[in-house]
């Protein structure tokens, strides 16, 4: 019960987080949020590794290039997440974001070996027709169209999700989580900064205030999950991810006067059954990847 409190507060703080950049995503680039996102959760993450006494490993690495490629691809997968959450609508975004581990699953074939039989090829397929459902609407709609550009920003997000997913099993190997949960916000905040000569803007102390309450929530967020796997296996803690569509869907409504389509609600149905599928299939062949999971930031 523990572990499930922990994930689902995790989860509610990233949705709400989301949210925030929802708000702030007309006014305010989407690097600077990245920034303000990465810098001020390291403060929540320093004091939560010294009190569990693990500070030490935060600062040891063995591979200091794979840190920096995992910054990488994490940062531009959240900047690419934060660009679509200001063109559409939340509950789309958190369900195109559910193609996550249906892409890894590919790519952990392709980049790792790992042998994928028919029931997982079933739920990959099954996953990537949810996909293509949810983004049939937008298909058709001109590349200059904001919502085509939003949808294509989420699944560029989604696809470099997974990659960084396949990253950090290669990294839990040689590295202690806390390197990588540090190291990963320490990076997005020097490669986000590198997007002022874009053109930043100065927000008002109201902006200013939220910017920081976003990395707050984010490190907090991170934190939650982080520790939620040190009480649960990932086989049981994963299906509660999908409860962030519970929370985009309430938050969407109530905030920004949004409500799901039959169609996206059909497509996510498809992509969880596949995610579920492949859940209950490595849980079936024992797969342990829960080490992954803990360090691997929803948002990036």
């Amino acid at each position: 019960m523990l572990a499930i409190g922990l994930k689902l507060g995790a989860l509610f703080l990233f949705t709400t987080m989301s949210a925030l950049v929802k708000a702030l995503s007309e006014d305010i680039p989407a690097g600077e949020m990245v920034f303000f996102r990465s810098l001020f959760a390291i403060p929540p993450i320093l004091v939560w590794l010294a009190f569990t006494g693990k500070l030490e490993q935060a600062f040891h690495v063995n591979r200091p290039m794979g840190h920096f490629w995992r910054g990488v691809l994490g940062t531009t997968a959240m900047a690419l997440t934060f660009t679509g959450l200001g063109l559409l609508p939340l509950p789309e975004v958190t369900a195109i974001g559910y193609a996550t581990p249906i892409f890894t699953l590919v790519l952990a074939a392709l980049m790792l070996g790992e042998t994928i039989r028919l029931i997982r090829i079933g739920a990959v397929a099954l996953g990537l027709l949810g996909v293509l459902i949810m983004l049939w609407p937008r298909l058709g709609a001109d590349f200059s169209d904001a919502a085509t550009l939003g949808a294509i920003c989420i699944l560029g997000a989604t696809v470099a999700r997974s990659f960084v997913q396949i990253h950090i099993r290669q990294l839990v190997a040689v590295d202690h989580a806390a390197a990588i949960v540090f190291y990963f916000s320490l990076t997005a905040t020097i490669l986000s900064a590198l997007t002022a000569f874009w053109g930043w803007v100065m927000p008002t102390p109201g902006q200013a205030a939220v910017l920081v309450l976003m990395g707050l929530i984010g490190g907090v967020a991170q934190i939650l999950v982080t520790s939620s796997y040190r009480f649960g296996q990932a086989s049981m803690l994963a299906p509660y991810d999908y409860t962030t569509m519970l929370f985009a869907i309430v938050i969407g409504y109530v905030w920004f006067d949004e409500l799901p389509t039959f169609v996206m609600l059909a497509g996510a149905a498809l992509v969880i059954a596949g995610n579920v599928v492949v859940i209950w299939r490595e849980h079936q062949l024992g797969l342990e990847r829960g080490k992954a999971r803990a360090v691997t930031d929803p948002k990036g």
